[in-house]
């Protein structure tokens, strides 16, 4: 039967436009933002609610000294040993290898500091890596220091990696069924340990250890985002705006040296100056002595001295090692 023929024929139902599947695929399309903002909204009042949660430490019953030393310890072990020193250097950047069963637990208390599970939350990073404040950045200073800060997290946020994204991000982790578990187990996990600090120490060691503890450590990692985006000194003219800021770097385990961090990314080393203190450093020395790492990266000095003679030329040309 000829098209022409095909025309002439009366068919008993309205044959499917192609248009139908573009309206359904935009149809689609829609409900997946709308279960984003939605996404994004819970995230907001969880964040509400655990600043709220906070401020109940101003209640003198809430304070006491061993309260005080559980937020610490456990601040300690989430941020110290889970994000800068395994979310952040070893899990997202590979910049040492650490024996897998201590890579496994400092991933358990990096999914602990309830930023996200290591699978998300290498993503997001390395996608912010891959388009430094720039369109495609999650966090970009470029969209204003309260952005940067925390309004990426809570509010629609198209530069926030998808599902398939996340796959093209973190292949290396979703290789690993460990990690692919740990994206279901952040409330569970916080749950436990908030239960655990409930048995040992009461209210007190929750407020302190769970909504003070989380509070303040959003925020010095946030300030890595922010402050060290606009604030500080920039020995290399990376194609961002990273600076080296010494008060976050101080608060965040040597996170603020962050200039070098964008200059060098794959480095375990973020402070490269005698001055720069970077704590997360000192940690990885103590585990190479002991032999649980090995592997590791630092740039040499002659990468660094190229980098800084880039800067020093005035030269437009901005330049970062990203191998």
């Amino acid at each position: 039967m000829g098209l022409r023929e095909l025309s002439t024929v009366r068919p008993t139902h309205r044959p499917a436009s192609p248009s139908i599947y573009n309206v359904s695929s935009a149809v689609g399309a829609l409900n997946q933002k709308d279960m984003d903002r939605t996404y994004s909204r819970i995230k907001g009042f969880g964040l509400v609610g655990i600043h709220i949660g906070a401020l109940a430490a101003f209640w003198p019953g809430f304070f006491s000294w061993s309260a005080l030393a559980a937020a610490a310890v456990v601040s300690y072990a989430t941020v110290a040993l889970g994000i800068s020193l395994c979310f952040h250097r070893i899990l997202t950047h590979r910049s040492l290898r650490l024996f897998k069963p201590i890579e496994y637990l400092f991933a358990i208390f990096g999914t602990l500091a309830l930023q996200a599970d290591p699978i998300r939350w290498v993503s997001v990073h390395r996608k912010h890596h891959a388009h430094a404040d720039r369109e495609g950045d999650p966090h970009s200073i470029a969209d204003g220091f309260k952005w940067a800060h925390m309004d990426w997290i809570y509010r629609h946020n198209i530069a926030l990696p998808s599902d398939e994204e996340m796959r093209h991000f973190a292949p290396d982790l979703y290789a690993e069924p460990f990690y692919r578990v740990l994206q279901y187990l952040n409330i569970p996990l916080q749950v436990a340990l908030a239960l655990g600090l409930f048995a040992l120490g009461g209210w007190s060691w929750v407020i302190w250890a769970v909504f003070v503890r989380l509070a303040l450590s959003y925020h010095t990692t946030w300030l890595v985002n922010s402050a060290a985006h606009m604030l500080g000194y920039r020995t290399y003219q990376t194609p961002d705006q990273s600076t080296n800021c010494w008060w976050v770097a101080l608060i965040s385990w040597g996170e603020g040296w962050h200039n070098n961090h964008h200059a060098f990314p794959f480095s375990a080393r973020h402070g490269l100056r005698w001055f720069e203190l970077d704590l997360t450093w000192w940690h990885v020395r103590v585990l190479a002595f002991l032999r649980l790492a090995d592997g590791v990266k630092v740039p040499t000095k002659a990468m660094q001295q190229r980098l800084r003679e880039i800067a020093r030329s005035g030269s437009r040309s901005s330049q970062s090692y990203v191998t």
